[in-house]
């Protein structure tokens, strides 16, 4: 299959990797990681998908075979992947599958799957299972096949993520969204409700991403935004990536700001209403989270990457809110799931209440230099992180995810991507001058970036 199968999701190149074939066979497969709670909900799946040219075949295919598999299907069209999540569990529905690629390039494309209540399915929850049931073709039909059912969510979403919206002040913030051609693009009767002055880019459906890639995580990605935050005089920017499941935000100097010290932010707006709670951050995340989530009375939990991970924990430890490097943000009150809408409306929330900028929010927590993740192509990984561990022997060394390697004035952590050949690198220190003199430390044992 080509390595399709990942640790979150399956996604891969089209025809060539996915192809309607698949994906009719990890439709059948998929009642196999139904588990006893999932089955408790019935025997619906929501299924929905992106505006991929292909993304409509395979998800014509894919319900063929859940249906094919004895499952009732509930197709509830073009949506966001938090759309996905939000139906499974405002229907009480026994799981979900989003087809989309993300942030992925045009010619990509992949299934995210939930079990009921939009918990997440991944390597540690059953991917494997399917990856065995499909490579080995043990893909039985059921005697009764399910139906099909037509389905609509979008009011019921829109509703449920405009309640949390802080009734709008005097101040008329003017935003810059940016949907780079994805998913987003169908929010904007969401964002219109919401009293703002909207300046738009890219809301054309558009799956060739003729604009820039639909990934916020790369800064060459925001530089239309930037400008036009800038030239425009807004107070903020908003980019979505292809699934709408993730945002980054702009201050309003065209600056971007870190998705981690954009959660801190989120969780003190969210602390200040429900203080004493558990708020999840990923272990790339600035020292500045941690410590702001304890200043405004949380409780900071370091988790690793991925968002199957920080559902999980998230609903464990019955934590308020969770967010990630990489610009997912997840709700409690969403199903535990991930939504950059909702992120949205919150980051709107405390400009609107605190009454000052976006850079003066973020100023009191942009404590530390620190870099974004930059990738290294490495033959042996788990070598290379045993060479990281020796020569850091004096530090305090944990392997929550890869290697992470802390001292008193700067701190690294080394990790296998999950979806690609890489090595990254994340790391931070007291001081500009620090962690440059250890940034070129760690390149001379990782090598020359990638990118």
């Amino acid at each position: 299959m080509g390595g399709i199968f990942k640790a979150y999701d399956v996604r891969g190149l089209y025809p060539e990797q996915l192809n309607e074939r698949v994906a009719r066979d990890v439709g059948i497969a998929f009642r196999y990681l139904l588990d006893e709670e999932d089955r408790s909900h019935g025997n619906t799946v929501v299924v929905s998908r992106d505006m991929r040219v292909h993304s409509e075949p395979l998800c014509e295919a894919l319900i063929e075979g859940l249906t094919g598999g004895g499952l009732d299907v509930m197709d509830i069209g073009l949506a966001t992947t938090p759309m996905n999540y939000f139906a499974v569990g405002h229907l009480k529905a026994a799981g979900g599958i989003q087809v989309t690629a993300s942030h992925n390039p045009a010619d990509y494309n992949g299934l995210k799957f939930s079990h009921s209540e939009a918990r997440p399915v991944s390597g540690d929850h059953g991917i494997p299972l399917l990856e065995a049931r499909v490579e080995a073709q043990e893909l039985s039909l059921a005697d009764n096949k399910g139906a099909r059912h037509q389905g609509e969510v979008f009011d019921a979403y829109g509703e449920h993520v405009l309640s949390f919206l802080d009734p709008p002040e005097s101040r008329r913030l003017k935003v810059v969204v940016d949907a780079a051609n994805g998913m987003g693009s169908i929010y904007l009767p969401l964002l219109e409700r919401m009293g703002l002055e909207l300046d738009l880019l890219y809301f054309e459906l558009d799956g060739s991403f003729p604009n820039h890639e639909a990934n916020p995580l790369k800064l060459e990605n925001l530089h239309d935004l930037s400008a036009r935050v800038q030239e425009s005089g807004a107070d903020l920017g908003v980019c979505f990536d292809g699934d709408a499941d993730r945002a980054a935000f702009v201050d309003e100097l065209g600056q971007p700001v870190g998705s981690d010290l954009s959660t801190a932010l989120i969780a003190g707006e969210l602390l200040a209403l429900a203080p004493g709670q558990p708020v999840l951050y990923d272990l790339r995340s600035s020292r500045a989270v941690s410590e702001y989530i304890s200043e405004c009375g949380g409780v900071p939990v370091r988790e690793r990457v991925g968002h199957s991970f920080m559902k999980a924990t998230l609903r464990e430890k019955n934590g308020i809110f969770g967010g990630e490097l990489a610009g997912h943000y997840y709700f409690r009150d969403n199903f535990y799931a991930d939504c950059a809408l909702l992120a949205v409306v919150e980051i709107v929330n405390l400009l609107r209440k605190k009454g000052t900028s976006m850079s003066d929010l973020v100023a009191p927590i942009a404590r530390y230099a620190k870099t974004p993740e930059i990738n290294f192509v490495v033959d042996d990984k788990q070598g290379k992180i045993r060479e990281l561990a020796e020569r850091y022997d004096d530090g305090q060394i944990d392997y929550l995810d890869g290697i992470t390697v802390q001292y008193n004035d700067w701190w690294f952590n080394v990790r296998p991507s999950n979806t690609e050949p890489f090595l990254r690198l994340v790391m931070e220190a007291t001081t500009d001058q620090e962690l440059a003199r250890r940034r070129e430390e760690l390149f001379g044992i990782l090598g020359t970036p990638a990118d």
